[in-house]
């Protein structure tokens, strides 16, 4: 069979990489070494321009296989890698028939989760990362994808306004189902709180935990926070037939917790009704289209609803600044303005070199926290500038730069990832 590869538009076409060549013999200038992580599969991070490629080596009807599950996922509105493309008929220059190859876009300024504990203990990055995976699995078996394999080296990491986001990297052992039934769900979450537990003890080893800790109940956490977030997005109430109110209050509750509402159900007789917001309609983003809507900024979510709050809070004090505009101050205009007389000059104002190491809205929500905290011990407002020149000075220049998780250097077979 010749050689064969696939792309989607858009991106490159790869065929002048060695694919006569095992992944594991790969020596070009263009290879980028990956932080430290856990890998089932031979990987290579190929540099094109300013975009960072995975590529990793597998069996040809894995290879499809996930292909085409990572795209189906995507489109079911569910956080996972790009899948760019495939490679197949791949042969050695010897003649000897070589593996196929799964290619997907690596994803800025994430992390996989041990290098977030390469400085030692962090046992406070614990909740926030248990949160991210249980979200993640959440919609997934929302989506009617079984995963199989749920673990923390199997999704990466983004730092998202004090919080994380997980995005799914490896879906070949998944499947793909119209919906989940309670036992799917069961035995998904029973082998996450294995997996998870195993990778406690990896980092508990490594010294970025205390020995005193349990990995079981690590596991049975993990389990705790997705049967909370299950329950409230999925759990049917009583309402009075007329009751528009809680109707309202059902779906601000669930939109505050990232996720939207496209279709509601009501069934009963008489005064009576069964509130239910079917599964399969949610999605996460709600703050994230909110504000790309008002400002073009493209933001996490917990980013987002931060931006937000602080965009309302500006639009309060135009109205108490300006009571005679007050009816003409809309949600666009407030967010114009916001965006002209705040964020920009914010954004602005830091060192270009310093500039790249967060996204902009994450520097912003850190700078906003800064402001806190600085207003905290003044006993007064201070100014988000003042804020900000601070926050560059004092805290900016000991962050690592995110973006550039990568070193220049070829690698081993040691640093794939899955």
């Amino acid at each position: 069979m010749p050689l064969r590869l696939i792309t989607r538009f858009g991106h490159p076409t790869f065929v002048d990489l060695p694919w006569e060549v095992p992944l594991i013999e790969w020596d070009d200038q263009r290879i980028v070494k990956p932080v430290e992580g856990l890998h089932r599969h031979v990987v290579r991070f190929i540099a094109y321009g300013g975009a960072l490629y995975a590529i990793k080596e597998l069996h040809e009807a894995t290879a499809m296989k996930e292909y085409h599950l990572l795209r189906e996922l995507d489109d079911r509105s569910v956080p996972v890698v790009e899948a760019v493309g495939t490679v197949t008929g791949r042969v050695a220059a010897d003649g000897e028939p070589l593996d196929a190859a799964l290619i997907t876009r690596h994803l800025d300024y994430s992390l996989p989760y041990r290098a977030l504990f390469q400085n030692g203990s962090r046992q406070e990055l614990w909740p926030p990362l248990l949160d991210s995976l249980a979200l993640l699995l959440v919609r997934i078996h929302l989506a009617g994808f079984f995963w199989g394999d749920c673990s923390l080296s199997n999704a990466l990491f983004r730092r998202d306004a004090g919080a994380l986001s997980a995005t799914l990297v490896d879906a070949e052992t998944g499947e793909l189902h119209r919906t989940l039934s309670a036992g799917q769900r069961a035995h998904d979450l029973m082998l996450a709180e294995t997996n998870v537990g195993g990778e406690l003890l990896d980092i508990a080893a490594a010294g970025g935990w205390s020995d005193d800790v349990d990995a079981s109940s690590i596991g049975r956490d993990l389990v705790r926070r997705y049967e909370g977030l299950w329950t409230a997005l999925t759990d049917s109430e009583l309402v009075a037939a007329d009751d528009t109110h809680a109707i309202e209050k059902r779906v601000r509750r669930l939109n505050d917790l990232g996720f939207d509402v496209s279709e509601i159900l009501l069934e009963g007789v008489g005064d009576q009704m069964t509130l239910k917001l079917r599964p399969v309609v949610f999605e996460s983003g709600h703050h994230q289209r909110e504000l790309l809507t008002l400002t073009g900024i493209d933001a996490h979510e917990n980013q987002a609803r931060r931006l937000l709050n602080d965009i309302r809070s500006f639009r309060a004090w135009l109205e108490r600044t300006h009571p005679s505009e007050r009816a003409a101050i809309t949600d666009h205009l407030a967010a114009m303005r916001w965006m002209a007389e705040v964020f920009t000059p914010a954004i602005e104002g830091i060192p270009a070199e310093a500039r790249r190491k967060l996204e902009p809205a994450e520097h912003f929500h850190r700078i906003l926290e800064h402001r806190w905290l600085m207003s905290e011990r003044a006993g007064r407002e201070i100014d988000t500038s003042v804020a900000r020149d601070d926050y560059v000075l004092h805290a900016l220049a000991h962050l690592p730069d995110e973006k550039e998780v990568l070193v220049t250097g070829i690698g081993t077979a040691a640093d794939a990832t899955t």
